[in-house]
């Protein structure tokens, strides 16, 4: 068991969760009364798709042979990058080097089971918005940081999406109109917030600024120094506070939400990053309402908690009688090495 909250699902037999992220896939397995019978990860096979669809089958089969008492029914995945949900592709995944991949199709394929679908921060914002930090808000933000930046936005209680390119915060600018300065972003720009902001952003301008090869330690390190004193380091989360703080202001001065939630790798940085970030926000802003900023109630974990309530809603989910892959029922049958 896990310390995740028991999820509302109306499913016959487990669900598989997978968060794909740049760095790591979050892997989760759910059961039929909504508990979260497992976690774990692995690293994210990039600029591959069929290597990357064979771990996720893999894993699947894992988890059929590592839980035999019910094969899994259907299966959840968010994806960092700006997809389809409604075809079930990957548009651009520039952290995860992809780019029009119809996942749901592949992965569907692959393990013989259903596939729900969508985009990494509007799933995360989901969860938090439904069970988290930003339950009760009828406005709300939810940014999610890690390897990149993404964000849910809800407007008078529904997600705006924008067919699926919607609210990529990581790509607003942080430098003048016409300047070439800036770090190049994975998606081809320069300046974009996550170049300064995120989580690899941050391990990566830290990096650079003491001459180091590697981002070794990731943004953990880098808050870990900057409270130790190292100078550098706190330029480093300065500067990110900075960015973030502004794009903050930004969506305030369009959105005026209620609450604006941190999530992601970068929100375990807790109050060292949320303090300063609300002081910065707050003498940024003049008129507007101040948004609520706060940690999420999920943390790293909020897009996985999404992708298995999305593979919950599925129809077939909720069919007990829907027929178990042949691949799946030979491995949950197969007996476990060393058990």
């Amino acid at each position: 068991m896990t310390d995740l909250p028991r999820l509302e699902l109306r499913v016959a037999r487990p669900v598989i969760a997978f968060d794909i992220g740049g760095t790591d896939v979050k892997i989760a397995v759910v059961d039929a009364r909504g508990e979260v019978v497992e976690t774990r990860s692995i690293r994210t096979p990039t600029h591959d798709a069929d290597a990357l669809v064979a771990a996720l089958a893999s894993a699947v089969a894992d988890a059929a042979r590592d839980h035999p008492r019910a094969a899994p029914a259907a299966i959840g995945v968010h994806v960092a990058g700006v997809v389809d949900d409604d075809r079930g592709v990957v548009v651009l995944a520039e952290h995860v080097g992809l780019r029009e991949v119809p996942m749901r199709d592949l992965l569907a394929d692959a393990t013989g089971l259903p596939v729900a679908f969508g985009n990494d921060a509007r799933g995360a914002g989901v969860a938090e918005f439904e069970m988290g930090a930003a339950r009760g808000a009828r406005d709300a933000v939810v940014v999610s940081i890690g390897t990149g930046i993404g964000a849910a936005v809800f407007v008078d209680g529904r997600l705006y999406t924008a067919g699926g390119r919607g609210a990529e915060l990581g790509h607003m600018r942080t430098t003048p109109v016409g300047s070439d300065a800036g770090v190049r972003c994975a998606c081809g720009g320069s300046g974009c917030l996550e170049t300064v902001a995120s989580a690899q952003g941050v391990a990566r301008a830290y990096a650079r600024a003491t001459g180091s090869a590697s981002a070794e330690g990731g943004s953990a390190r880098v808050f870990r120094a900057a409270a130790d004193g190292d100078p550098v380091a706190q330029r480093v989360v300065d500067a990110c506070i900075d960015a973030l703080a502004l794009a903050f202001a930004q969506l305030t001065a369009i959105l005026s939400p209620e609450v604006v939630v941190v999530a992601g790798g970068l929100s375990r940085a807790g109050e060292q990053l949320l303090g300063p970030l609300r002081e910065r926000l707050d003498s940024l802003l003049t008129f507007q309402r101040r948004p609520l900023v706060v940690a999420a109630r999920f943390g790293g974990q909020a897009g996985v908690i999404a992708s298995a309530l999305i593979a919950g809603r599925l129809p077939e989910a909720a069919d007990g009688d829907a027929a178990v892959p042949a691949s799946l029922a030979s491995a949950a049958a197969a007996p476990v090495v060393g058990g």
